[in-house]
């Protein structure tokens, strides 16, 4: 048996921040859950874990650390660094880029990479572009810099690559020279399930200008008659997601509503009742919530790259758009609001390659050989 290796080993695993929740988060939880392990982390929001599903007893902060980054991120990775839990745990998992430093003492360790630290490597230059004063882009090139010999410097110290989409395998052939292996993160199928649409389509993300929301917003502006739900999580007291946030409060019309923080009951059900989903996030790592859409039997909107290509089957899930703009995706629901339901069996048929089941046994499988 697969996991019959690891029964009685002591796993801890290790997540930058947990006081927002998102794609990595979920993972990170699922496999503490799945594994019974410990998490330690910096910031705790233990009501929005609650609310997701998830225990809280099990999950430590080694520290808390300031909202908003660089601090926050820079914090982080020298807290982890510090830490050294190697005489209390068998095995370590490694679940967040800017925890990427407890490599150095805790091992054997296995890194799930759901990307490179976005803001330093993929994302660099629309960060500096988008988000940093024009003033302050000479120091944060340097750190920038400073950042990413330390990536190289702690990646040495991981015994155990393993990552989420070839999109990611790609990034971190290009950035590291290294090549993990791709395990696909988990759904859990059978919570979802399929009910007869109603009038509305549905968005969930975090409030962050990667994500391109407002392009959704500007379609449903065009689409008196269509309604938009967008569920969307955001770091409080954090700049840049504060002001994300009320961009989008501003230019939404009437046909749009953006809700914060449900409980995952809620969000089952909305997924359930839905016509279908929408997302527009710029070269999505992998992206677990079309997934999660599908499982509900519903077709998907999403940008024809990124992870987007690995998990959406174009014209039988949903339909992959190139060059993302507001008609665009006019005309994808359009399209879909023909015959939603036609999208149904193919969708909830490709949901269940991710199912969690197949993630934990091969999660199980590389812990197992970690000689």
């Amino acid at each position: 048996m697969v996991g019959a290796h690891y029964i009685k080993m002591k796993i801890a695993i290790f997540h930058n921040f947990l006081d927002n929740m998102g794609g990595a988060e979920i993972v990170t939880l699922t496999l503490a859950r799945e594994l019974n392990a410990d998490v330690y982390t910096t910031n705790i929001d233990k009501e929005k874990i609650k609310k997701m599903g998830f225990q809280i007893k099990n999950i430590y902060s080694i520290g808390k650390i300031p909202k908003n980054p660089p601090f926050k991120h820079q914090l982080a990775s020298k807290k982890f660094l510090k830490l050294n839990l190697r005489n209390r745990y068998d095995f370590f998992i490694i679940s967040g880029d800017w925890a990427l430093s407890s490599s150095v003492n805790n091992k054997p360790n296995l890194w799930y990479i759901h990307s490179p630290k976005n803001e330093i490597w993929q994302f660099y230059e629309y960060v500096r572009k988008n988000n940093v004063p024009w003033i302050l882009r000479p120091l944060y090139d340097l750190w920038v810099i400073y950042n990413r010999e330390l990536d190289r410097k702690h990646i040495k110290h991981v015994n155990k690559l393993v990552c989420n989409s070839k999109n990611t395998q790609a990034r971190v052939k290009k950035f590291f020279n290294a090549y993990p292996i791709i395990i696909n993160p988990p759904i859990e199928t059978k919570n979802y399930k399929y009910k007869k649409p109603k009038n509305y389509w549905l968005s969930v993300n975090r409030l962050s200008p990667p994500k391109r929301i407002e392009m959704q917003i500007k379609a449903f502006q065009k689409l008196p008659n269509e309604r938009l739900i967008i569920v969307g999580s955001y770091e409080k007291n954090s700049r840049v997601f504060e002001k994300y946030k009320r961009y989008l409060e501003k230019i939404k019309s009437p046909n749009v509503k953006i809700i914060n923080w449900i409980d995952k009951k809620q969000l089952i059900k909305l997924y359930s009742n839905c016509k279908g989903f929408i997302t527009t996030t710029k070269n999505e790592d992998f992206g677990m919530t079309p997934i999660e859409a599908m499982a509900s039997g519903k077709p998907v909107i999403a940008p024809n790259e990124g992870g987007y290509k690995e998990s959406i089957i174009n014209n039988k899930t949903g339909i992959l758009i190139d060059d993302v703009n507001p008609d665009k995706i006019i005309e994808a629901i359009n399209t879909i609001n023909k015959s939603p339901i036609r999208y149904r069996n193919a969708c909830q048929k490709q949901a269940k390659k991710f199912d969690i089941k197949n993630f934990i046994k091969k999660i199980k499988q590389q812990i197992k050989n970690d000689d």
